[in-house]
């Protein structure tokens, strides 16, 4: 008994000491921040326009709420200025920083001179002097008797510096243990993918990333900030509507009246879709699409939400935009860069995008993303818009007859204040939170949103409108991350807009005049996956631009190595391909009910895929059986196998039969490539008894800069795999062993199609043009359908150079 009384005892104590330890436990990076303590605040740039203009006023907001907090400060403006110009600077700043309503003119005027005295200006132009800085942190620490909570360095510079900054940081102005760092960051975050991953890697030598703040400042907008509240407030009405069977379409909208005289320097290397677009405006998207965390306070779950989202954007191309520019820009760009009267620049100021999410929930269902300059109205919104379900046979007019929509207003525009509105023939919504309230009177009756009067929306507000950067530093004291831009989010969205930014580079913006001058001129048309201007008015041609445009180019057709030839650039080239196989499997399910499509792996026929997802919605997949060229020795949901990207690239987006689908079986018995498996037999056998005569309607091959094909390798010859269809090979690079079709099999077939894309590719095709007859050394020359026709595609960087 005294054995049992003893456990119980002890089961009871730790039961206790879990209950009063485990919260200990759970300190969050955000309970931390609770933590009282000292924080140093350190705003490079200190005197700059974005600080004078928001930032002062934003840490001056966050004093006054944290001052009964238990929290002691001293604030910084740093710069590369000396102290003694800089500081009267400073200090008349701080001297008109503002207090909100609820606080008294005397007591706004002693926190204004509480504030006053814990900030100073400091020069950091050299390693020194960011040590100085550190050693004057801990020698105040030490005087006072204050223990250390962290340190906030606000870098509102600009991004060619933050590598070196975030460098000296790290090696002299650290703190202790114990206490968080915080290096708040402002966009740009690189110019494309390229850029974004270098200037990561090199902050990532120096700062951990939760120590890293990029700042959106859209999503500090009190409208933005709440939309997942909202959805999440609001989550019974919203469930079932939040889909591609109820949503007509999502617009998500940023309309400016000013021009962009005196950034040029800057916008003219950025445009309106990487300063816009590939942030705020996808950022929004993400919010209103991700799926909602069980817990709204959890950043790492939003975080790793949103990063799905990006991750399941499909592939935009050229015909999913439309650029515009307004008319004064170049004049105004030659005279603020210096530049001579012929000086032409295609950089967009307008810009119209459409989107689309690889998942269930939203597949086929529009998501469009506009901005731009000079426009009618200073405007910000995104728009949920319904599709309209109701047939109204005779009052057309009422309620439930008219447009049923959502839209999160950030501000300004005919309304003027930021506000959810919800059409009253949806549903009633909750209101967001109590800092949020339901309005039910309106000053401006007569006042409409998009299209409809405000008195058929209900309407919900702030109860008091703050600044996006007051919000967004009290969430960086706070150690909300959610609010701001994760390195791999960051490095998602660039994923997503550099390759159509690449695309367009040779597109020439439409010119509008600005203003209620553009008339109808920037008004868009959607047809299936595909975006352009309503109507065809052209005010610039293209011989305004230097050189020619690759568009004048049309495909042309001729002889390479005594078979067919097409020729044009990329994107003409894919379309006419794509045109070309849709072309054969109509006629060949018109004569057979069937088509059978062999395709290869490797890059090149990525292009083509994306073609036929976006594009081809009369192809007949139906009917199409897909076969495999080749595959390499891996599991079929490897990121190396060609199955994978087949899958990833195409077939998960078309609607065909999974029976129609022959992926070649590398992986048996739990093991790959063992001839005593039979892999090859299998698929040999599984040929001859879907395919007539063994023989493909149309392949699809590619070629190595070796001459290789399929992975049929040089030194390799016909007769090497006598009349046997599929067989193992040898790689000379990773991974070594494959599986493929043999030219036994490849010219039985009805049509063969070669596929060379881009410049390195031009060096084979030169070779090619001089190899006489067959030869082991290029296994492509073996490729010569026995009864069928082969045709070489090509584009004009591979065949030209």
């Amino acid at each position: 008994m005294g054995f049992w009384k003893f456990l119980t005892g002890s089961m009871e104590l730790s039961l206790l000491l879990l209950l009063v330890l485990a919260p200990l436990c759970a300190l969050t990076a955000q309970d931390r921040a609770h933590k009282p303590g000292h924080v140093s605040v350190v705003i490079l740039g200190g005197t700059g326009d974005l600080a004078r203009k928001y930032l002062w006023q934003g840490f001056f907001e966050l004093y006054i709420n944290q001052i009964n907090s238990g929290h002691s400060f001293s604030f910084y403006g740093g710069g590369l200025s000396p102290v003694n110009k800089s500081t009267p600077i400073l200090f008349e700043v701080i001297k008109a920083l503002k207090c909100s309503k609820d606080v008294s003119q005397e007591r706004c005027a002693i926190l204004r001179e509480q504030f006053l005295r814990i900030s100073k200006y400091k020069q950091l132009k050299t390693l020194e002097e960011y040590k100085d800085l550190s050693k004057s942190i801990e020698k105040q620490l030490k005087q006072e008797g204050m223990k250390e909570a962290g340190r906030l360095f606000y870098l509102s510079v600009p991004a060619f510096a933050y590598a070196e900054i975030a460098d000296r940081i790290n090696s002299s102005c650290r703190p202790p243990n114990g206490a968080w760092l915080r290096v708040v960051l402002e966009k740009p975050f690189g110019h494309d993918f390229k850029s974004a991953q270098v200037l990561a890697t090199q902050l990532g030598s120096s700062l951990k990333d939760e120590e890293m703040y990029r700042i959106d400042h859209y999503l500090g907008k009190q409208v933005v900030a709440n939309i997942l509240q909202f959805r999440m407030q609001n989550k019974k009405h919203l469930d079932p509507l939040w889909n591609k069977h109820f949503i007509e379409r999502v617009e998500i909208v940023l309309k400016e009246t000013l021009d962009v005289k005196g950034r040029i320097a800057f916008y003219d290397e950025y445009g309106v879709i990487r300063d816009v677009l590939q942030n705020h405006l996808t950022e929004v998207l993400t919010l209103l699409t991700m799926k909602l965390p069980r817990d709204l306070s959890d950043s790492q779950e939003v975080l790793t939400n949103k990063l799905h989202i990006f991750t399941s954007l499909l592939p935009l191309s050229r015909n999913q935009a439309v650029t515009g520019q307004y008319q004064n820009y170049q004049q105004e760009v030659r005279e603020e860069l210096n530049k001579t009267t012929g000086f032409v620049t295609a950089t967009p100021t307008f810009a119209a995008v459409l989107a689309h999410i690889d998942e269930t929930r939203y597949e086929d269902m529009p998501i469009l993303m506009m901005s731009g300059k000079q426009l009618d109205e200073r405007v910000g919104y995104a728009r949920v818009l319904f599709k309209d379900n109701v047939f109204c046979l005779q009052n057309q007019n009422s309620v439930h007859c008219k447009p049923k929509q959502i839209i999160f207003y950030f501000g300004h525009g005919s309304l003027n204040y930021p506000a959810i509105l919800v059409s009253k023939n949806l549903f009633k919504p909750d209101v967001v939170d109590s800092e949020w309230k339901e309005v039910t009177e309106h000053k401006d009756k007569d006042v409409t949103v998009l299209g409809l009067p405000i008195s058929d929306y209900y309407v919900q507000t702030p109860i008091l409108e703050k600044e996006a950067y007051t919000e967004l530093i009290s969430h960086i004291f706070a150690g909300r991350r959610n609010s701001f831009v994760s390195t791999e989010n960051l490095l998602a969205s660039w994923d997503f807009w550099s390759p159509l930014l690449t695309s367009i580079t040779d597109t020439f913006p439409r010119i509008y005049p600005g203003g209620a001058d553009n008339k109808d001129m920037l008004d868009i048309f959607l047809k299936g996956r595909d975006l352009s201007y309503v109507n065809e008015v052209v005010i610039i041609s293209q011989d305004h631009m230097s050189g020619q445009n690759p568009n004048n180019f049309q495909v042309m057709q001729g002889k390479f190595r005594n078979d067919e030839m097409v020729s044009g650039w990329t994107e003409g080239l894919i379309e006419k391909l794509a045109s070309d196989i849709e072309e054969a499997a109509e006629k060949a399910i018109l004569e057979s009910g069937v088509f059978h499509l062999a395709l290869s792996g490797g890059a090149s026929p990525l292009a083509l895929f994306h073609r036929l997802v976006l594009h081809h919605f009369a192809f007949p997949w139906g009917g199409t059986h897909i076969w495999m060229v080749d595959e390499r020795c891996v599991p079929l949901n490897d990121m190396e196998s060609n199955f994978r990207s087949l899958h990833d690239h195409l077939l998960q987006h078309v609607k065909i039969p999974y029976y129609n689908l022959h992926p070649m079986p590398v992986q048996l018995n739990q093991r790959l490539c063992v001839e005593d498996d039979r892999g090859t037999w299998l698929y040999q056998e599984e040929i001859r008894k879907f395919v007539n005569a063994s023989s493909f309607h149309f392949v699809l091959l590619g070629v190595g800069f070796d001459g290789h094909t399929a992975s049929l390798f040089p030194g390799v010859k016909p007769e090497d795999h006598g009349e046997s269809l599929v067989v193992f090979t040898e790689s000379p690079s990773k991974p070594h062993q494959r599986m493929s079709l043999t030219f036994n099999a490849l010219n039985r077939a009805q049509k063969v199609a070669i596929l060379m894309l881009g410049k390195y590719k031009h060096e084979a095709v030169t070779q090619l043009s001089r190899v006489k007859g067959e030869t082991s050394q290029w296994p492509v020359t073996w490729v010569k359908p026995d009864g069928g026709s082969l045709v070489w595609y090509m584009d004009y960087e591979a065949l030209l150079g």
